[in-house]
Formats: structure tokens, C-alpha cells, sequence
């Protein structure tokens, strides 16, 4: 109620953020191009539910399960619903877990602009759907609620995305790596510093510089900013210039010092096929002295495709990787793969947590090791990365899932 309040009375210009995967790291690039120009205000976090959007709208955190630390949320944001000042945008994540969860996000907030980042041929969350066709008709509900003037910004290189074109009566703006988009990226380079490439738009082109970014992913991310600053009258090399900011959020290939003298790519946040799948890309992309070693946990909420999408994983995890580890009874298809796919039995290590796998995940590391960690929510990957970090008093600023809450939750 108070964040309806808010958005009617202030109307702000809304820019929805939905997908399957990288949500987050588009969020977080909209924001910091946006924010070269403009007062924007972005959803902390991953608060992408109906409750988590309206915390979004009126800048609060969660209070979790403490009574008064909701009644002080609910006097902060009538302050803020009643206040005098107000961001002139809002860059908003929308994520579904069931059917019609989208319709209670649009009472919430009615975006001007939408921003769909990918969905892939097994989305996240297909759990409770009857298919990935229903997980992308329900995300679509974004891209048919814009107003004629608004602006659908789509990822013109996923085929379930692109085809959302057709449902809506707003502008359509697409990106891409793929010849065909409005906005694509070239020149792709990757190594421990970051990444390069250039941005074209309509025959003129801009060198973009990630540091510390690894991942095409975040080149997409970028590409969902840039369009956004683009729809809001920027040009490419402001853009360019304001993307020299943006950093990949917490557990989203994060590189992290490890021990003895090792590395960290942390992608613990979350975990679905297609994400794991460009995970697994990047580790292959980096050149390391040392051995390359996955720590893999279940995907989750995948439904009737979790045998096959853990397998699948096995087996590219074997072309790129020297030792996987593996963390949950799902992941055990996972180990299945890679060795049937001729990863050595004596490399390949299940546990059932994520707990029981990091001691030895810390015994089994040398120096100039690169490490990738990866799993769902709900397995706590985190928990291997704070073992094997050189620095776990940088936990909080550098790992997710660290306050109160979620450190005492088994």
C-alpha cells in the first residue's frame, strides 16, 4: 500500500527487470549508467518478490522474522510514502516462482520500461510450472503491461526472449552479440583483469572496459544498461564511460583471493543450466598456472529436467576441469556425467552439503589453483567459498548471504 502510495504520488519512471538469469547484474548496470545523469533508486539486494518489491520502492531491508523491525519498516516507509523527495527512476527486479506471480508484482509497480535478460531452454523455477513455454508466458506479462510509449528492451540473442517482440505495443529495443539487435557487442576478450569489448549501434562503436568482471553474461548486463541509457537520451560514450563503474554482485563470479595462494571465481548466488553453463565457459576462458577445480552444488526448482541438465553439466565440467567436487543428491548425476565423460574417478568427489564438502575442498586446493564455486540458493555454496577464502573477515562485504538470518539458518 505505502509503495503504491508512493509511485502515484511521486511517478517516478519505472524500469522493470525480469528474466531467468541475471536479473541482478542487469539491474545493478541500469543503475550505474543511469546514475552518471539521473537520482535513481535500485531494488537492494535480490528483493525481486511482491514484498521484496515494494521494500525496493520505498528503500527498506527486510527485518526477516522480528515484529518491531517491520513496525519500524512500516513507520520508515510511510515517511518515505509522505515524504518531499523521491528518485526520478526506479530500477526494479521482478522475479516469478509460480504461475500469477507477476500479476501481483504489476499492483505493486507498473513499469515504463522492461527489461527481459534471458529464460533459456531450462529456466529456473519451471518447478511449478507446466513448462519453460509457461515460465516465459508468465515473465512476458511484463513486456504486455507497457504502456504505448514505453520501451520493451529485449535480449535479442535468446530465442524465447526475442519472440516477447510480438506481445507488446511499446517501442522495442533489442541487444545482442548476434548480428540482427539494435544494440550488439564485438570484439569479446576475457582474461584475469576483465573483460574488453566494443558496443555498436548503428555503425558507430565504443570500447567498454569490465574490470574485474568475468563472463559474457555481464557483458549482457551491460548491454541491458546501455540500452536503458540509451532509451533515456544518453549516448555511447557516456555510457561507456559510466559502465567503468559497474562490478558484479556479490556471488556472481566474483574472483575472491583464496588460499594458499589460489583463486576464487564465487558464483554461489544461484544456479540454473544456462547460468552454470556460461559459468563453466568463463573457467574455460581463463588461463591458470595451476589445476581447475569445480565445486559444484544441485540445481534446484528444475523440475523433471534435473537428471539430464546435472548430467549435461558433468560432462562440460570434464572438458574444462581438472577435479569436481559436488555437493547434494542431485549433483551426484553431475559427478555421473563428468566421469562418464572421462573425468578420472579419483578426481571426482560427492558430498551430501555444502558443509561436508568444504573441509575437503580446502585439503584438496594448491597454489595457482582456479576454483569454481556454483550452486542454488538453497545448498549455501557460500559456505565452501568462506572456507577456502584467504580473507574470510572480508566475508560480509564480498560474499552473499552473510547477515544474521541466513548465518544462523541450517
Amino acid at each position: 500500500m505505502l509503495a503504491k502510495r508512493a509511485i502515484r504520488r511521486f511517478r517516478p519512471k519505472i524500469i522493470g527487470v525480469t528474466g531467468s538469469v541475471g536479473k541482478s547484474s542487469a539491474k545493478e548496470a541500469i543503475a550505474v549508467v543511469l546514475e552518471s545523469r539521473y537520482d535513481v533508486r535500485k531494488s537492494q539486494k535480490s528483493y525481486n518478490s511482491e514484498i521484496g518489491l515494494a521494500m525496493a520502492v520505498l528503500e527498506l531491508s527486510t527485518a526477516w522474522k522480528s515484529p518491531l523491525g517491520w513496525f519500524k519498516n512500516i513507520w520508515r516507509g510511510l515517511k518515505v510514502a509522505y515524504g518531499k523527495s523521491f528518485p526520478k527512476i526506479l530500477v526494479l527486479e521482478m522475479g516469478v516462482d509460480r504461475p500469477q506471480d507477476f500479476d501481483k508484482l504489476l499492483k505493486v509497480a507498473n513499469p515504463d520500461i522492461g527489461v527481459v535478460t534471458a529464460i533459456g531452454q531450462i529456466p529456473v523455477h519451471v518447478e511449478f510450472f507446466s513448462g519453460p513455454e509457461a515460465v516465459a508466458k508468465e515473465k512476458s506479462k511484463l513486456i504486455k503491461s507497457l504502456p504505448s510509449d514505453g520501451t520493451a528492451i529485449l535480449n535479442f540473442d535468446d530465442e524465447v526472449v526475442w519472440e516477447m517482440h510480438e506481445k507488446t505495443k511499446a517501442k522495442v529495443f533489442s541487444f545482442g552479440f548476434g548480428s540482427g539487435g539494435d544494440l550488439r557487442a564485438s570484439n569479446y576478450k576475457i582474461d584475469f583483469a576483465g573483460i574488453n569489448f566494443k558496443l555498436e549501434k548503428d555503425g558507430a562503436s565504443v570500447p567498454v572496459r569490465l574490470n574485474k568482471v568475468y563472463g559474457k553474461q555481464h557483458v549482457y548486463a551491460a548491454m541491458a544498461g546501455a540500452s536503458a541509457g540509451l532509451a533515456f537520451g544518453m549516448n555511447l560514450i557516456e555510457i561507456a564511460g559510466a559502465l567503468q563503474k559497474y562490478s558484479a554482485p556479490p556471488g556472481r563470479l566474483k574472483l575472491i583471493e583464496g588460499v594458499k595462494e589460489s583463486s576464487i571465481l564465487d558464483d554461489s548466488y544461484n544456479a540454473s543450466p544456462l547460468a552454470t553453463h556460461a559459468a563453466l565457459d568463463v573457467l574455460g576462458d581463463l588461463q591458470t598456472k595451476g589445476r581447475k577445480i569445480v565445486i559444484f552444488g544441485d540445481m534446484l526448482e528444475i523440475g523433471k529436467y534435473t537428471i539430464e541438465a546435472h548430467k549435461t553439466l558433468g560432462r562440460l565440467a570434464a572438458k574444462y576441469a581438472d577435479h569436481l567436487v559436488t555437493a547434494g543428491p542431485r549433483s551426484k548425476f553431475t559427478a555421473e556425467g563428468a566421469i562418464s565423460s572421462g573425468m578420472s574417478k579419483e578426481n571426482v568427489k560427492s558430498f551430501s552439503t555444502s558443509d561436508e564438502a568444504a573441509p575437503y575442498v580446502k585439503e584438496l586446493i594448491k597454489k595457482d589453483d582456479l576454483i569454481l564455486v556454483k550452486g542454488s540458493q538453497g545448498m549455501r555454496m557460500e559456505k565452501v567459498v568462506l572456507e577456502i577464502m584467504a580473507h574470510p573477515e572480508d566475508a560480509e562485504k564480498l560474499l552473499v548471504r552473510q547477515d544474521e538470518y541466513w548465518r544462523d539458518k541450517k
